[in-house]
Order: C-alpha cells, then sequence, then structure tokens
C-alpha cells in the first residue's frame, strides 16, 4: 500500500473515534502538512465519505451521518469483537438479522483480515465449545425491528400484522412500551388497542410494522424484561399449578426463572405453622418434572392444586427414601 493512501486511511480512522479533530491535530498524528490534510480529506469525499467540516475557534473535521456506511477501519481486538460478536449472536438466536446477513458480515470481517489475524480468530473458534445447544431461528427482520425500536423510543403508535401461535393474524394497532430478547427470541411489550389491554408479540411473528402518527405516555409499573417474563409465567397451558412455599417473594424468585413462575407473598402462614410463606404459581403443559424442582428448592413448601400433582411428588418422595435405604425398586 503506498503512504498516501496509508495516510488517508489513517485520517479516516482518526475521524472514526468520534468527535472534531483540528487541522493541526491531524496533520501531526499524519507527519504531513495542514494543506495535505485538507486534500486527504478531499480524497474521502471523493469516496463518499461524509466527512463535515466545522468552522470556529475549536473547528477541524469529523464524520457527519451518511447515506451509505463508510468503510470501516478496526483494530485487531476491535475486528475480533465484531466477529466473535457475529458467532455468539447467531449462536445464541439473539443476532438482529434473519438469512445470511449475519454470515455475510462476518465474511466481509474475515475476508480482509490480516493473516495472523485471520490465524487469530480460528484457534479461538475452533477451541470454543457453547454449552447450550444452538438456539432456533428466531431472528426479527431489520424491517421489523427497526420500526419496532423506533416506536418504543419516541413513544409513538405502532401499526402491525401479526400471526398468532394459533396460525390467526390480522392489523394490530399497540402503544408498545420496550424490546425484550429472551431465550433466543425477541419480543415486545405494549398496549394493544384492539383488545384494550397489555400483551407481548414475538418480533419473529410481526410480518411489518409501521410507525404510526401521534405519541403516547407509557404507564408507570414493571418495566418491559417483567413484563415479557410475566407473560410468558401466565401464558394458557394445560395445568394450572399454585403451591406455597417457605421463603420471601425475593428468595423464591432467586430460585426460579420468571419466565417459569410468577411469586407473591402472602399474608397467610403455611402447614405446620411459621410465617414468610409465599405463592407461586406455574403454568405447564405436563406435572411430572415439576416434583423434582420444588424438591431442588430445599424449603417447606405445600400443593394447593392440582391433587394430581400432591401423588407425583408423594412418588418421588417414597422413590428418594428408597434410594436413601439401598431399597432396590420393585420388579415388574
Amino acid at each position: 500500500m503506498s503512504r498516501p493512501v496509508s495516510r488517508v486511511l489513517t485520517l479516516l480512522e482518526l475521524l472514526q473515534a468520534g468527535g472534531v479533530r483540528t487541522v493541526a491535530e491531524l496533520a501531526e498524528r499524519l507527519g504531513v502538512a495542514e494543506r495535505t490534510v485538507r486534500r486527504y480529506v478531499d480524497h474521502l469525499v471523493d469516496l463518499d465519505v461524509p466527512v463535515e467540516s466545522v468552522r470556529g475557534r475549536y473547528g477541524g473535521y469529523r464524520l457527519a451521518p451518511g447515506h451509505r456506511m463508510p468503510p470501516l477501519m478496526l483494530s485487531d481486538d476491535e475486528a475480533l469483537a465484531v466477529l466473535l460478536g457475529l458467532v455468539a449472536g447467531r449462536r445464541t438466536g439473539i443476532t438482529a438479522a434473519a438469512g445470511t446477513a449475519g454470515e455475510t458480515a462476518a465474511a466481509k470481517v474475515r475476508r480482509v483480515l490480516p493473516e495472523r489475524l485471520r490465524h487469530r480468530l480460528d484457534a479461538v473458534l475452533d477451541s470454543l465449545t457453547f454449552t447450550a445447544a444452538p438456539a432456533g431461528s428466531a431472528a426479527p427482520e431489520a424491517a421489523v425491528l427497526l420500526p419496532v425500536a423506533d416506536a418504543v423510543r419516541h413513544h409513538r403508535p405502532l401499526a402491525i400484522r401479526y400471526t398468532g401461535g394459533r396460525g390467526g393474524s390480522g392489523e394490530r394497532t399497540v402503544y408498545p412500551y420496550g424490546l425484550v430478547a429472551h431465550a433466543g427470541r425477541w419480543y415486545v411489550t405494549g398496549r394493544d388497542l384492539s383488545v384494550g389491554a397489555d400483551r407481548t408479540f414475538r418480533l419473529d411473528r410481526i410480518d411489518g410494522a409501521r410507525v404510526l402518527p401521534g405519541t403516547f405516555e407509557p404507564p408507570p409499573g414493571p418495566g418491559p424484561a417483567e413484563r415479557v417474563l410475566t407473560a410468558l409465567a401466565t401464558a394458557p397451558y394445560r395445568h394450572e399449578v399454585t403451591v406455597r412455599v417457605r421463603g420471601t417473594a425475593e428468595e423464591i424468585r432467586a430460585l426460579l426463572p420468571g419466565s417459569v413462575a410468577v411469586v407473591a407473598d402472602t399474608d397467610g402462614e403455611g402447614e405446620g405453622g411459621g410465617g414468610g410463606w409465599c405463592r407461586v404459581e406455574i403454568r405447564a403443559e405436563r406435572l411430572d418434572w415439576l416434583p423434582g424442582l420444588l424438591a431442588s428448592l430445599d424449603r417447606p413448601f405445600v400443593v394447593e392444586r392440582p391433587d394430581e400433582l400432591r401423588g407425583l411428588v408423594a412418588d418421588l418422595a417414597g422413590r428418594l427414601m428408597d434410594a436413601a435405604r439401598g431399597t432396590p425398586p420393585p420388579r415388574d
């Protein structure tokens, strides 16, 4: 690479660091005359890089918003951070880009990496193991995510075309409270004006989103994350379980995910006397996993409903007693 070209790219890197850079500062950093700095700026402008001149005592040059993204100058650590972020985002399902956008972005960065840096990255990726299975593909389209985020930030109404879990679809007008990423999926929580109630929508089920005129005032109360977790925990399932557990609501919430259980303090006492009990409500399609979950709390608990769960808890208690005594299970 010729020296002038290298200096033009160095100038771009300096400007991408942000803020206004004086001509004198840039000349000193590049080791050239101030007139040469102005010529390098003209080269960047000819390449459609949006360099803006700032007048005044503390004037100089800075990057301005442009109609397209200019070339990025990344340090070794920054390039590794970008690529590892894309890999981790794709693995966990959090990457906000459907299809191959994440893969093509990573390929473009890898293509221009120096060989030594590419070897470092390959060493990291080859030695990296994830403890969780890859998340399903539920990344939202950018054409959906961006207007939803804009409506959330500016408290604007939002029109969406939504397909529900049972297949029904239609137009909705929503006052969006916030965006939430949970377990590899993106959600927007807000007021659904068509039914006059708060709802949670999955972004991968939104076919189109459009910001509407006007504004609204977000209500006080729980934040968007808590609203989404509560909505997931209270979604319709086959079984509605209620259990009283010894401990404060804060203690039990630390043991049970918010997307699984709704925990609330109670004024009354649980079985066996003593205070400090709370009520736990769980919705579940199956009950067989709940006895082990309740036992793992290592706290006194009382099953209020359903009766079937009491029998499953008793069966687990019997198997644990047999295991403690070393009694072999009965043969069929």
